[in-house]
């Protein structure tokens, strides 16, 4: 099995959290593209992404939105 790249795969909604997740560029552009340029992480939302693992970039927009706004 071919470890995800989080560096350079298209993400999307459907996009599938994994263990090897990386809080890359790319990733931060996704998460711009749904909260604006000034979009940005924090730890708390990191490590959900650790406890999340199956879950969707989707579920993560829908966490952010909900709790770290």
């Amino acid at each position: 099995m071919v470890k995800f790249d989080w560096h350079s795969e298209p993400l999307n909604n459907e996009t599938v959290i994994t263990k090897s997740y990386k809080n890359t560029q790319n990733v931060r552009r996704y998460f711009q593209s749904h909260f604006g340029a000034d979009w940005k992480n924090n730890r708390t939302f990191m490590a959900w992404f650790k406890l999340n693992v199956g879950k969707t970039l989707k579920d993560a927009a829908e966490e952010f939105r909900s709790n770290h706004l």
